[in-house]
């Protein structure tokens, strides 16, 4: 299962059944998960973790140095895959700035070919970033998300659960929960396709269309929403009343109207 041609070092432990391709490169004290496979001239840098069952496909580099200019390479940290996570090829995830700390990449996620994950970023499980979708640092994504190609997200910002953004986006503020964001900045309503493949019931979906007219009327989406807290009922409308107490930056917005009805067949 190990390539005679891959450079992997003593220090690095191997679970079982893992397979190594050709000249693949397993740098110092790299954990792999049992069933995981690495194609063909991937790299694996110091203080990588992955989980079981992950892919990593040919020329995708996990935990290169973060590409921050006061970063000291002598700092010891690095990333974290969880279980059944597809790195496609030529995708990047980098590690993170802080001493002990990793950029994380949740279970049974899909990043597809040249997308990259910048350092310090948190992506939840179940999220797929489609081709040269990229992540800037400290980013947090929440799970089942989907990224489109070719998107580019501000560092710092926020991804709510269940987010769909469209093709070729430019995000630079928080996106909340369960919505469809495109174009520059731009909110378009609930991603109402994806919450019903969620199983979530009609009462629950017509609970976070309410909760998201009350958040985006007239005045501050934070302190709406605070007002609006005794209108969520289920679990899935406190998520999203609980996004905007949070967050280091603006929120993206309605840019017409109120409506929450998406056109767009798509999660």
């Amino acid at each position: 299962m190990l390539h005679p041609t891959a450079i992997i070092h003593p220090s690095a432990k191997l679970g079982a059944n893992v397979a190594v391709g050709p000249y693949a490169i397993v740098e110092e004290g790299v954990e792999i998960g049992a069933g995981s496979q690495l194609a063909a001239h991937s790299i694996l840098r110091r203080g990588s973790i992955l989980g079981k069952s992950v892919i990593v496909d040919s020329f995708a580099v996990v935990g290169g140095d973060p590409q921050d200019l006061k970063f000291d390479q002598k700092i010891l940290s690095g990333v974290r895959i969880g279980d059944n996570t597809v790195l496609r090829e030529g995708v990047t995830i980098h590690r993170s700035t802080k001493a002990g700390g990793y950029t994380i990449v949740g279970a049974n996620c899909l990043l597809m070919g040249n997308s990259h994950v910048g350092h310090d970023c948190v992506v939840g499980d179940k999220v797929v970033m489609a081709n040269c979708a990229l992540l800037a640092g400290h980013i947090e994504v929440g799970d089942g998300c989907f990224l489109s190609g070719g998107t580019v997200f501000h560092q710092f910002m926020r991804i709510g659960e269940g987010v769909m953004v469209s093709g070729n986006a430019r995000l630079g503020l928080d996106i909340p929960p369960f919505t469809l964001a495109a174009e520059r900045n731009e909110l378009h309503g609930l991603n109402l396709v994806g919450l019903r493949r969620r199983g979530y019931d009609a009462a629950t979906i017509a609970e976070i269309k309410l909760l998201y007219k009350t958040v985006f009327a007239d005045g501050s989406p934070r302190a709406n929403a605070l007002k609006a807290a005794p209108l969520a009922k289920t679990e899935p409308g406190k998520k999203f009343l609980a996004f905007f107490v949070g967050g280091k930056r603006g929120f993206l917005r309605p840019s017409l109207n109120l409506t929450t009805e998406s056109t767009e067949n798509t999660e």
